[in-house]
Formats: structure tokens, sequence, C-alpha cells
């Protein structure tokens, strides 16, 4: 799940369309069942990037850890 999930991604055509819509109608955004499902989704979403840098620091140090220094 990205983590802008919740705003809308508009095609190039959608897009070219809003320059002419002054009234706002082709705005658009992705909705959830409630407010608490919508935070659930972005706390979700905030521990999944934190799990992957984590992840992510964990596997550069395993590398840089079997690579001899040169000195």
């Amino acid at each position: 799940m990205r983590p802008d999930f919740l705003v809308a991604t508009p095609s190039w055509l959608s897009g070219s369309a809003r320059i002419l819509d002054l009234a706002g109608h082709f705005d658009e955004y992705n909705d959830s069942q409630s407010i608490e499902a919508a935070d659930a989704k972005a706390l979700f979403c905030d521990w999944r990037l934190i799990g992957d840098t984590i992840l992510d620091a964990m596997n550069v140090f395993r590398r840089e850890s079997q690579t001899p220094q040169a000195r």
C-alpha cells in the first residue's frame, strides 16, 4: 500500500481536463468506510514504511560488514 493511498491518481486526460474545470467537479479522492478505517490504513502504511526502512538498513549493514574495508 502506498503512503498516498487516500489521494486519487488521475490519468493524463483527466489531469488535462482539470485545467478547464474551474468549479472543481473533477476533484476525486479515494475514500474509506469510516474515519477510523482511513486512520487504520494510514497507520498500517506508516508502520510498514518504518519496517521497510529498518529492513533496508539491516541489509546495508549486512553487505557492508561482509565487504572487507580498504585502509
